[in-house]
């Protein structure tokens, strides 16, 4: 049995993370998708396939008794975080646990005493996606919602800033436009089996 491993999928909002992951999740049920655990409200309709729902005093429990890998608060807003327990028995029994994360998230990880490298406990690989170009990328983001000159800027320069951190990954694949298919199956062999 091969051993497991911890696979991040990192790269700017817009640029087409989710759209690979609704992918290997279809064409790869031996992969270990973690839910996030979450103090936001739960929307109308929401299951429990991807979060954890929990409470602001919960969350603060979890994070005292270090069962987080790594966690953010967004835009001072509800809290997010991936926890241990849904990655750590996977990756022992030998199981690809996939995760996306932002960069805040893949820099804390990368320094975790369990995957940092040397010295590590568990494999970690670091996938960056990458834009066809960063006007592409602008583009996308400007279709996705109406936003204000203030709200664009502010993505660009956080757009900058998640790019200027690709060459720390392990692998960059650029996801060109129309192109999703051939991204799908660069990601597939990068994560190997």
């Amino acid at each position: 049995m091969s051993s497991g491993k911890l696979v991040l999928i990192i790269g700017p909002s817009g640029v087409g993370k989710s759209v690979i992951l609704k992918e290997l999740r279809k064409r790869r049920p031996e992969f270990v998708f973690p839910r996030s655990a979450t103090t936001r409200e739960r929307r109308p309709g929401e299951g429990d396939d991807l979060y954890h729902f929990v409470s602001e005093e919960d969350f603060s429990t979890w994070l005292a008794e270090d069962k987080f890998l790594e966690f953010a608060q967004v835009h001072a807003g509800p809290r997010y975080g991936t926890l241990l327990s849904e990655i750590i028995p996977a990756i022992e029994q030998g199981k690809t646990v996939i995760r996306e994360v932002d960069v805040q998230g893949f820099m804390s990880i990368r320094v975790h005493r369990l995957f940092m490298r040397p010295g590590g406990s568990f494999p970690l690989l670091t996938i960056f996606i990458l834009p066809e170009s960063e006007e592409q990328l602008i583009d996308h983001i400007r279709k996705r919602a109406p936003m204000s000159d203030e709200e664009l800027n502010r993505r660009l320069k956080s757009m900058q800033h998640e790019l200027s951190v690709a060459s720390q990954t392990d692998v960059q694949i650029k996801n060109v436009e129309g192109k999703m298919e051939e991204t799908v199956q660069k990601v597939e062999a990068a994560i190997g089996e």
